[in-house]
């Protein structure tokens, strides 16, 4: 089981990098330093070890989002706090890089990644539509394609930043989300300003006195 889980960790790294195609299992072999004998007596075929990753990568996604799901509160909160976990996700996980990576270059390959937490982002931007948390012109459904896009940008940034700080990448994501929750939100409601709400009392108050 360590051997098999140390292969699941070392692919996932070269399908990170490399892609499906850019893999081979000599390389891996390589990378693992494990005889292609011992590899193969864990995963016959390339695409087998690619499914362990794709594997990998979505167990470790769900679990956040229902980590996050899970603590009720206000559908925007929970929202934001579910686009900033994936982005903290997505940084640290080389697993679910791979995931997101081999589930679009791999042919017959199961859904994208994104299928396994996009439905909650779109379930949570109905019900902030729903109770009020979003501006009445905001459409949820373009709102949701952009968190994906966004989700997107954080992966290309993440590969391509590996030597980056830590927390850099998912700190650049908060600052956009930002903006978006931003735009999308509905205004607070108006109160009175303090001086102009005594005034108004005051008004009222000498407007009973007595002449």
């Amino acid at each position: 089981m360590r051997t098999r889980n140390h292969l699941i960790s070392v692919a996932a790294a070269e399908f990170d990098r490399n892609g499906y195609d850019g893999t081979s299992l000599s390389r891996l072999s390589r990378s693992a330093d494990i005889s292609i004998g011992a590899v193969t007596f864990h995963f016959s075929a390339k695409g087998e070890l690619a499914s362990a990753v794709e594997n990998a990568g979505w167990s470790a996604t769900r679990r956040v989002v229902e980590g996050v799901t899970a603590r009720g509160g206000p559908a925007l909160d929970t929202l934001s706090a579910l686009v900033l976990a994936l982005g903290r996700l997505v940084e640290t996980d080389v697993a679910v890089r791979a995931a997101a990576r081999l589930t679009q270059e791999r042919a017959g390959a199961g859904p994208e990644w994104c299928c396994c937490w996009l439905p909650e982002v779109r379930d949570l931007l109905e019900q902030a539509a729903a109770q009020g948390q979003l501006d009445p012109e905001v459409d949820p459904r373009p709102v949701a394609v952009l968190t994906a896009h966004l989700v997107g940008g954080v992966l290309a940034r993440a590969r391509r930043s590996r030597a980056g700080r830590p927390g850099e990448v998912t700190g650049e994501l908060g600052e956009l989300w930002w903006l978006v929750r931003r735009s999308i939100a509905a205004a607070p409601a108006e109160r009175p300003a303090k001086g102009r709400a005594a005034g108004s009392a005051e008004g009222s108050a000498g407007s009973e006195m007595p002449k």
